[in-house]
């Protein structure tokens, strides 16, 4: 498994939690000129990618119905330092990449930094969002859905996200000594 497919897993089962302008990882920001090549790859692309991803590793919370709050609801996930941006939604009973005409119903916003603290469990969405580091905007039903479902996501019994969650935890330490 590629490293990229990897880090746009661990977002994608995430859900989409981001934000930070003015947080304590302001300091750790992904710098803009590394985030270039994955900035010129289309958006679609990314949701593709993570969309194939999560199908996988949420197959059975998507045939046990729990995902059906995402249903033709449009969610976007944006890494702000590194210009990636994820757009999810569910038809069909599977996540599907979505193009957002107008606004998501849910943006999710944070830094690269912030979610590899999600990621590797360092760090509770409540701390995330209450600290700012994660924003979310748009549907706060919708919002609160997604945070349940991740709080609630039993990452030891889900093979990739285990492996994503060891992944962040060794990752975080080098990312945190290297952009500081």
């Amino acid at each position: 498994m590629s490293l990229h497919t990897a880090f746009s897993a661990n977002l994608i089962i995430l859900c989409s939690i981001q934000a930070m302008t003015d947080s304590p990882d302001k300091a750790l920001r992904f710098p803009r000129l590394l985030s270039l090549p994955l900035a010129v790859i289309p958006d679609r692309v990314h949701s593709t990618v993570v969309v194939t991803v999560l199908n996988r590793v949420f197959a059975s919370a998507l045939q046990e119905d729990e995902l059906d709050f995402l249903q033709d609801r449009t969610v976007r996930i944006h890494v702000q330092d590194m210009q990636l941006n994820f757009c999810i939604s569910l038809q069909q009973g599977r996540l599907i990449p979505s193009r957002v005409k107008n606004m998501p119903d849910l943006s999710i916003t944070g830094t690269l930094h912030a979610f590899l603290l999600l990621a590797a469990r360092c760090e509770d969405t409540d701390t995330l969002f209450f600290q700012r580091r994660l924003r979310m905007e748009g549907d706060t039903e919708l919002g609160l859905e997604v945070k349940n479902f991740l709080d609630g996501l039993d990452v030891d019994s889900l093979w990739l996200p285990r492996q994503v969650s060891s992944m962040a935890q060794k990752a975080l330490p080098l990312y945190e000594r290297t952009f500081r």
